[in-house]
């Protein structure tokens, strides 16, 4: 029996590198032949990509990345576990971190609490938001995509029709930014002196532990195993008892709260206000992120590293003489090939335990009249 189950580990565990190993050869290749169809050499665009990317200020401009990203992921993945897409992050965490840049820029208290107050009002604020969809999922039956796509668009427009000099902006820069009012220097976040390769946002900090509260909730507590089994079946789980209404938009509002985290380092550790070049589009990396991590917390950190490697390493080879829509096509291309191929790894390893139990099966059938015989 340890033999068995020591075989099956041993299976899951291959099977578990394959899928990874299969989709960075495959990126790999189609990388290379995109990079050949433009008329350049690949191999010198690769080996300019490691020398550039591990350089020590690349790498703490990749962290940096990584960080916003890696929240991003989190609270798309928590809506993913559920089986629920929720598009909307785009919004909630644009809406949290201009309300909470709002409240910041107002408040005069001590900087501790101040930086508490901001990170509960970007929480709330996007739990809110999120909540919206949830509600109209449960009651109305409206698909959480539609819902949440609508509420992006209402999003930007609140903020369109706030961020205004005389509401609740001024002009900066001679007039040429418009911007809230800056938080001051108390509710700043700390920042992590690397030396020469400059600074490490401190909120990288609360990103690890977002990740290990995602990873303990979802793996460790009920909750989170109500929560994974209404994403897998909401029929098995309303029989063992669980709401699947109120997981629904419990799951929801935690995704919204995990989504107003994701312009705090942008806020608390870079810019100190929001302006109308205040970082957009995440969500949408945080989605290609998720799926790359398989929505678990470590792997989801792996893909952000990659997605903030990437831009570092893509941005660089423009300069050299590449054509900037790279990056682009380097990304379809490894979140699709991940994606095939984690489904075909997956299909081949059930196709190799419907074969092992059929095999099974089929020699305690051949033994069974051997046993009869001998009892007779």
């Amino acid at each position: 029996m340890n033999k068995l189950t020591s075989r099956i580990d041993k299976e899951r565990l291959l099977l578990g590198i394959a899928a990874p190993l299969l989709a960075i050869v495959a990126a790999l290749l189609i990388t290379a032949l995109v990079i050949l169809a433009t008329g350049k050499n690949p191999g010198p665009a690769f080996s300019d990509m490691l020398t550039y990317g591990f350089a020590s200020d690349s790498q703490v401009y990749i962290l940096n990345k990584a960080t916003t990203y890696y929240l991003a992921g989190i609270s798309v993945a928590i809506g993913f576990r559920m089986n629920l897409f929720n598009i909307g992050v785009d919004g909630q965490y644009r809406l949290a971190a201009f309300f909470a840049a709002v409240l910041g820029g107002a408040l005069t208290l001590p900087g501790w609490l101040s930086m508490l107050l901001i990170l509960i009002c970007a929480m709330a604020t996007g739990a809110v938001w999120a909540a919206i969809a949830g509600v109209l999922k449960v009651t109305r039956g409206v698909s959480e995509v539609i819902s949440t796509i609508m509420l992006n668009s209402i999003a930007t427009a609140v903020i369109g029709y706030l961020l205004q000099p005389g509401k609740l902006a001024q002009l900066y820069q001679g007039g040429t930014v418009v911007a809230t009012e800056p938080l001051p220097s108390a509710s700043h976040f700390f920042l992590i002196d690397t030396g020469a390769s400059g600074e490490l946002d401190g909120f990288i900090v609360i990103a690890a532990i977002v990740g290990v509260a995602y990873w303990f909730v979802l793996g460790r507590t009920r909750f989170g195993y109500d929560l994974r089994t209404v994403g897998q079946s909401e029929s098995a789980a309303t029989a063992s008892g669980v709401s699947v209404k109120k997981m629904v938009v419990t799951s929801m509002i935690i995704s919204g709260a995990a989504a107003g985290l994701i312009g705090m380092p942008t806020l608390l550790n870079e810019s100190y206000q929001y302006s109308s070049d205040f970082p957009t589009g995440i969500a949408f990396t945080g989605i290609a992120i998720a799926l790359l991590g398989r929505n678990n917390p470590i792997g989801i950190a792996l893909g952000a590293l990659l997605w903030g490697f990437l831009e570092r390493t893509t941005n660089h080879l423009e300069f050299q003489g590449y054509d900037k829509e790279i990056l682009g096509v380097i990304q379809g291309v490894i979140v699709l090939c991940v994606v095939i191929a984690y489904e075909v790894v997956r299909r081949y390893g059930l196709k190799r335990q419907q074969h092992k139990v059929g095999a099974e099966l089929a020699a305690q059938a051949a033994a069974a009249p051997m046993k009869k015989q001998e009892v007779a």
